[in-house]
């Protein structure tokens, strides 16, 4: 697929032809609402289990995950059949003015559905409605295991702009104790703050 469709109304339906995996042929991005969470929760916490998707040791409630990610700036995609696959969220790196167009991204994919291209949809319509929002530039930080998420990134435009060493101790999953370095990317629009 190339380009990034543009985001109308509440949903935006991309019709893929044929998976690697035997998954469905229809993907429905959406605003991602109250309706979705125990799906978002769920798939949040199984990315929280493996110890390469965040230093969180479990998903807040909803009131916490919706007051600090503003709601257009957060999507699901769904298969034809209403079943969550993943979501996209980001949230603003600070309150002061100045840094008003920079926002932090997190997405996450049911590990069902990995591989069939969800994330790149996620991303897309991300930076989508960032820019739509003037949004100038997106950050992610991802650990430098996460290998799959990193080459997403790149994919879609995020650059590698340091690595923050032994930034956070984890204190659970497969890792718990031990310190952790994070890969800093940063994706930057083309058309605003250029």
């Amino acid at each position: 697929m190339s380009g990034t469709p543009p985001l109308v109304d509440d949903a935006v339906r991309w019709v893929r032809p044929h998976t690697p995996r035997g998954g469905p042929s229809a993907v429905t991005v959406a605003e991602l609402q109250e309706r979705h969470w125990p799906a978002v929760r769920e798939i949040y916490a199984t990315g929280i289990a493996t110890g390469q998707a965040t230093f969180e040791s479990q998903p807040p409630d909803w009131a916490r995950f919706a007051a600090g990610k503003p709601a257009h700036l957060r999507h699901v995609a769904m298969d034809e059949g209403g079943t969550v696959l993943g979501w996209v969220a980001a949230s603003p790196v600070s309150a002061r003015p100045v840094y008003a167009g920079v926002v932090e991204e997190s997405v996450y994919v049911h590990p069902s559905a990995a591989g069939r291209g969800v994330g790149r949809l996620l991303l897309q319509a991300l930076i989508a409605s960032a820019e739509a929002a003037g949004v100038w530039t997106i950050e992610a930080k991802i650990f430098p295991e996460n290998t799959a998420s990193l080459a997403l990134h790149q994919k879609l435009g995020f650059e590698p702009v340091g690595v923050r060493r032994r930034l956070g101790r984890m204190s659970h999953g497969p890792h718990a104790g031990q310190w952790r370095d994070v890969i800093l990317l940063e994706r930057r629009s083309a058309t605003i703050g250029s």
